[in-house]
């Protein structure tokens, strides 16, 4: 049986993972790739106009990217917020199915493994999902490591993921593209003669390994670039790109000249109940004009009813 030998680039589905400090814009940024849906797993999405799925436990997040990935809905992207939240997740998963207090309660370290085996259940799946050729992009908070390396004589801090120690050499591994993010800073000298660090309002995303912090790429990115999406189109397939302004289009369109899934996505990025009472009307003249039948009618309506009840009262009186 001769090897099937291919030669040239593949084009497929990007794996990131955005980390950095709390409230520097990570899930914000993770938002604008290309028709997203958000597994918000630490209500951290409530100030952005985007599709969501609030997840409340291990085992909801694991079915949601199983979900999505036996059928994507029309999503290219699907962004999980975040990923050490995903961990606690999975701990509180482990502890609960064990019959334990405490992750501490397996032993030393043993409880870890176990959640590392676990989290990597949530990556096999985000490979489905990769299959299907669908961005999976993890947004993670940042922490502060003291380090020794073997070839060193003195230690030193770095950043790097806000994950334990298992998990995150896991998650890195698995990604194609590894981005910190962090605000710029200059060096000084004070009046009294030492040198300060003074920072800015400037974000930049590093994507080359280095001491100070963890970071990688695939796609051949700078070292060192603007937090802006703009930074990132490269990453993408020729084709991926025109199709999320396409997307973004026909959601913002009246669904009258959309198709049924571009009504649905508008559905779901409506923030106000008028938005999804104005499009409930256009969906009902479709209906009159005989431009949508009434299996698809009622996928909509059942669509429109389950935004109305997210939504609730208090957003009918912001929107009205």
């Amino acid at each position: 049986m001769g090897l099937k030998i291919t030669r040239g680039l593949r084009p497929h589905a990007v794996r990131v993972v955005i980390y950095g400090d709390e409230g520097i814009g990570k899930t914000t940024l993770a938002t604008q790739f290309p028709n997203p849906v958000v597994l918000d797993t630490e209500d951290g999405t409530h100030h952005l106009d985007c599709a969501r799925v609030s997840i409340n436990e291990c085992m909801e997040l694991e079915g949601a990217i199983h979900e999505l990935a036996r059928d994507p809905q029309g999503f290219q992207t699907v962004v999980i917020d975040s990923a050490d939240w995903a961990e606690r997740l999975v701990i509180d998963h482990v502890v609960r199915r064990a019959g334990k207090k405490s992750i501490e309660d397996f032993g030393f370290g043993k409880g870890y493994v176990i959640v590392c085996e676990q989290f990597s259940k949530l990556l096999a799946a985000a490979d489905a999902l990769i299959a299907k050729g669908v961005n999976v992009v993890f947004v993670a908070h940042s922490k502060v490591v003291r380090t020794s390396p073997p070839d060193e004589t003195d230690g030193y801090d770095r950043y790097e993921l806000k994950l334990s120690k298992q998990t995150a050499p896991l998650l890195r591994e698995w990604a194609d593209c590894v981005l910190f993010c962090n605000y710029k800073t200059k060096l000084v000298e004070g009046s009294d003669g030492r040198t300060k660090a003074k920072g800015g309002t400037e974000r930049l995303m590093y994507a080359t390994h280095t001491a100070a912090f963890d970071a990688k790429n695939r796609y051949g990115l700078p070292d060192v670039m603007p937090m802006a999406f703009d930074s990132l189109k490269g990453i993408f397939g020729p084709a991926a790109l025109p199709a999320r302004g396409a997307a973004r289009a026909e959601c913002e369109a009246e669904p009258a000249a959309s198709t049924k899934q571009a009504a649905i996505q508008a559905i779901a990025m409506a923030t106000t109940v008028a938005r999804v009472r104005t499009l409930s009307k256009a969906i009902d003249e479709r209906v009159k004009n005989g431009t949508l039948d009434d299996n698809e009618w009622g996928e909509l309506q059942d669509a429109i009813d389950a935004r109305l009840s997210e939504l609730g009262a208090g957003e009918a009186k912001d929107g009205e």
